[in-house]
C-alpha cells in the first residue's frame, strides 16, 4: 500500500503544533499541541479526529523538542497512527523564512538546513525553532522524507518594484534587506479556495486577501501570483496587529533612542510585543475590544478605529496596484469571526464597488461564503484558512513526484 499520510509540524521555541492528514481523501486524523516545552510543567493536548475521539491532555515535563515529539508519537501510537507507521509518507515542516532561495516546497538535506540557518538573522524568533523541529524529526525518522514549506515562498513572485525598499542597493543586497512577506501558506490556500467559491479560473482573478489574526497581513493577488504584500523584511511591517505596530515612521526608532534612551532591544520589544492593539488599549482580543466599545470604552474605540483605518488604506492601495479587483477575501481568526471588522473595513467604499450584506455578514460558519449583496461589483468573501492542509498538500505533491 502506498503511504498517503503526512505529519505537519509547526515548531516554536517552546511548542510544537501538529496535524496528521491522510492525503488519500484529505481527512484530518489527529491534531494537537505540545506547549511549555522546557518548563517544569509542560502540557500535551491531543485529539484523534479520524476516530471521533475526545481530546486527551497530559501534563508532564517535556525537557526538549525530542521529548515533545516522543510524547506526540506515543499519543499517535495509542490511536494506531504512530510515527513508525508505514502509512506515513513524509513530515512537512512550516519554516517561516526562506529568503530568495526557497520559493517552492523543498526536500530537506544538510545543505538546505545550513541555508535555513544562514537566514536566522532575518528571522531570529522563528527559524531557530523551525530548525530544532526539523532536526528532532530527522532523529526520530531518518528514513522519512522531510519537507520544508516556507511562509515567504508565495510572496517570492512579487516584482522587484514591489519587493525592493528605496535604500542604497549595495547595502540592501549585502544584508538581504527587502520585502519577503509572511503568512504565505495561508494566502496561497485562501486565494485558491476563493477562486473555487467564485467559480472562476484562478488565472483570471484579482484578489485582495486579508489575513487577520493576532498577526495580520494583506496581499494583492493577480492570476494566483502575489504582486504585493504588507509584511516586509520581518512580520512587523504593515497592518495594525495584536501586539505589533505595523507601519511606522522609521525615525521613531532614532527618536526613542535619543529622547528616551531606549536601546535597540528595548525598541524591538516595544514595536513587536507592546504595540498594536495591546499598546493602544491594553487588549489584543478583538472580541474583548468590541465588548469594551459597547460599554463605552473610548480607548477601545480608538484602537478599533486605528485598526480599521489601516485596513482601509491597504484595501485602497492594493485596489490601485491591481487596477481591477474581483473580490476582497477575509480569513484567519479575526477575519473569519468578527463581523464588525469586516463591515467597518468595507464601509464607505461603495464607489469602489464594495459592499457587505448585513444579514449575510452576521451569519457564522466555518465554510467559505460570500457576504456581499448580489449587486456588488466586487465580491466580499470569508474563506477559512487551512495552513496545515496547504503544507500537507505541498509536501505530498513533492514526495509523490520524486
Amino acid at each position: 500500500m502506498t503511504p498517503t499520510r503526512i505529519l505537519v509540524l509547526n515548531s516554536g521555541s517552546s511548542s510544537v503544533k501538529y496535524q496528521l492528514i491522510d492525503m488519500a481523501d484529505g481527512t484530518r486524523l489527529a491534531t494537537g499541541l505540545a506547549e511549555r516545552i522546557g518548563e517544569e510543567t509542560s502540557a500535551l493536548h491531543h485529539r484523534p479526529l479520524g476516530t471521533g475521539g475526545e481530546e486527551r491532555r497530559r501534563e508532564e515535563r517535556l525537557a526538549d523538542h525530542d521529548a515533545a515529539l516522543a510524547a506526540i508519537g506515543e499519543q499517535l501510537d495509542a490511536d494506531g497512527m504512530g510515527l513508525e507507521s508505514p502509512q506515513l509518507a513524509a513530515i512537512g515542516h512550516r519554516v517561516v523564512h526562506g529568503g530568495l532561495r526557497f520559493t517552492e516546497p523543498t526536500l530537506i538535506d544538510d545543505a538546505v538546513l545550513k541555508e535555513i540557518e544562514r537566514l536566522v538573522p532575518v528571522a531570529p524568533l522563528h527559524n531557530p525553532a523551525n530548525i530544532t523541529g526539523i532536526r528532532t524529526a530527522q532523529r526520530v525518522r531518518p528514513d522519512l522524507p522531510q519537507v520544508a514549506v516556507f511562509d515567504t515562498a508565495f510572496h517570492s513572485a512579487m516584482p522587484e518594484h514591489a519587493a525592493r525598499y528605496a535604500i542604497d542597493v549595495e547595502t540592501a543586497d549585502a544584508h538581504r534587506v527587502r520585502r519577503y512577506g509572511f503568512h504565505g501558506t495561508s494566502h496561497a490556500y485562501v486565494s485558491r479556495r476563493a477562486a473555487r467559491l467564485l467559480e472562476r479560473d484562478p488565472a483570471q482573478l484579482n484578489l485582495i486577501v486579508l489575513h487577520l489574526g493576532n498577526g495580520a497581513s494583506a496581499s494583492a493577488v493577480s492570476g494566483s501570483r502575489c504582486v504585493d504584500t504588507s509584511m516586509g523584511l520581518t512580520p512587523l511591517e504593515g497592518l495594525v496587529m495584536g501586539t505589533r505596530s505595523g507601519d511606522i515612521d522609521p525615525a521613531v526608532v532614532f527618536h526613542l533612542r535619543r529622547v528616551a534612551g531606549m536601546d535597540v532591544d528595548a525598541v524591538d520589544e516595544l514595536l513587536n510585543k507592546r504595540s498594536g492593539l495591546v499598546g493602544l488599549c491594553g487588549e489584543n482580543d478583538m472580541r474583548v475590544i468590541r465588548r469594551r466599545i459597547d460599554e463605552g470604552d473610548e480607548a477601545a474605540r480608538l484602537a478599533f478605529d486605528i485598526y480599521i483605518h489601516r485596513l482601509k488604506k491597504y484595501i485602497g492601495a492594493y485596489y490601485a496596484v491591481l487596477g481591477r479587483v474581483d473580490a476582497v477575501v477575509f480569513t484567519a481568526g479575526v477575519g473569519e469571526n468578527s463581523a464588525p471588522v469586516r463591515e467597518a473595513a468595507v464601509a464607505g467604499l461603495e464607489e469602489l464597488g464594495l459592499a457587505v450584506d448585513g444579514e449575510l455578514n452576521a451569519r457564522g460558519g466555518d465554510v467559505p461564503r460570500l457576504i456581499s449583496p448580489e449587486y456588488a461589483r466586487v465580491k466580499v468573501a470569508v474563506v477559512p484558512t487551512d495552513e496545515e492542509l496547504e503544507i500537507a498538500q505541498q509536501t505530498y505533491a513533492l514526495v509523490t513526484a520524486r
